[in-house]
């Protein structure tokens, strides 16, 4: 009798295990059918994301027992929000149409502008150098980088405009105005504060002005233009420092300690590439990590050294790869995208991720400049995040959409696209 009751309670227990492992793959199955577009895209977010959390935890002891700013735990729970907040702007953007995305960005063009003319008014100064880069939300308390906002919004501008005159020919004044002036506008904003992102969007923007069939004579004379008015700028500040408040000494200052391999002020590097020296093959383990308590803005910009130095090179490794397999789901996306203008949103908002990312590992190994720019979904940082976020979510709309045409997408009156988002 006793067996009999045993054996029935086993049963009843396979039972219900089953109900459960029923209902939790009918619940996966409801939650999969509402995420739409390419897997491996949503993958690569989920894994940087939950990734993130342990080199985040780890390199924040910093800012707690160095910098004596906060906790490790607020810290993580912090980066948990706002990854949290990323997911969901994912979400919401790969469910609109990407045809709205075409008259959208004529719509934030003017909206960005003013923002980065109120970013640049009401910015501070520290040691006096132009730190004018953020400004507040209001009641929540986290500083929004309005550059990372400008550039998205800009290059889908040129992505739309390249589309419409892709069959036509390109009258050079007539693309002055349309294109080149409001490009303009937005990075001369963005220059006095913030060189190493004005350069990232200057050189994507050329980058798809020729993916996009303009005309490569026109592309050299708006190079040499960009490099006079860099020229300009740079003498102005140099002569009259105290006229405007700017950071080309700072620009100077990085430039030369990266070409001067002996100077002992490059101390970020320096620290940086001891990490990298400790991290060997396998690393020090997860959270063992020492040069994390010596290293500034070891959560943001030189967190790559510090995976490094807890992961090995095989964890850098297999960072490195993941970005890789990005940019390769991006092609992907593109091949089976019907329009120009998806195939040109798709690179322009797709391969400065990319791009960030190299840059950010190239920093922390000593292969180029300090740039202070962050490691897209492993960096903490709100801007940085929700901005990559809205980028994939946008190349996740092109490649969950059906067939378009191209007079669909461009026809579109911004005017109607804001009547029906109100």
């Amino acid at each position: 009798m006793v067996i009999c009751s045993k054996e029935k309670e086993l049963k009843l227990n396979r039972y219900s295990s089953n109900i459960l492992r029923i209902r939790y793959f009918k619940k996966m199955k409801i939650i999969f059918q509402h995420i739409k577009g390419d897997k491996t895209i949503w993958a690569i977010f989920a894994v940087l994301a939950v990734f993130s959390f342990m080199p985040v935890y780890s390199a924040s002891t910093n800012l707690v027992y160095v910098v004596g700013s906060g906790s490790t735990l607020g810290y993580l729970l912090k980066h948990m929000v706002l990854l949290i907040m990323g997911f969901s702007i994912i979400y919401g953007v790969h469910k609109i149409p990407y045809r709205y995305f075409s008259g959208g960005s004529v719509l934030m063009l003017p909206i960005v502008i003013i923002l980065l003319v109120f970013t640049l008014a009401q910015g501070t100064t520290i040691g006096g150098a132009n730190a004018s880069r953020w400004i507040n939300i209001p009641f929540v308390g986290i500083g929004f980088q309005t550059s990372t906002l400008a550039g998205l919004v800009l290059m889908v501008y040129v992505a739309r405009y390249l589309a419409k005159n892709k069959e036509k020919e390109i009258i050079f004044k007539e693309s002055l105005l349309q294109l080149w002036l409001p490009v303009a506008a937005v990075l001369i904003l963005i220059l006095p504060a913030n060189f190493s992102t004005t350069a990232i969007i200057f050189v994507m923007i050329l980058m798809l002005t020729f993916i996009g069939g303009y005309p490569l004579k026109y592309i050299g004379f708006i190079l040499g233009s960009g490099i006079l008015v860099l020229s300009f700028f740079v003498l102005v500040a140099k002569a009259f420092p105290d006229a405007m408040p700017n950071r080309v000494q700072t620009w100077q200052n990085r430039i030369e300690n990266f070409s001067d391999s002996e100077n002992k002020e490059a101390y970020q590097v320096e620290k940086a590439k001891i990490a990298i020296a400790t991290g060997g093959p396998l690393g020090v383990g997860p959270g063992k990590s020492v040069q994390k308590n010596f290293l500034p803005q070891s959560s943001s910009d030189f967190i790559f050294a510090i995976i490094i130095e807890e992961y090995g090179f095989l964890g850098g490794f297999v960072i490195a790869s993941i970005y890789f397999l990005l940019l390769f789901r991006v092609f992907v996306v593109i091949r089976k995208t019907t329009t120009v203008f998806g195939t040109l949103l798709v690179l322009g908002v797709g391969l400065p991720i990319i791009f960030q990312a190299t840059i950010n590992m190239a920093v922390a190994t000593n292969l180029f400049p300090v740039t202070g720019q962050t490691l897209p979904l492993i960096s903490s940082g709100g801007t940085s995040i929700w901005m990559t976020c809205f980028a994939l979510g946008m190349i996740l709309s092109v490649s969950a959409s059906k067939e378009e045409t191209e007079e669909d997408i461009l026809d579109d009156n911004p005017l109607d696209i804001l009547h029906e988002t109100i």
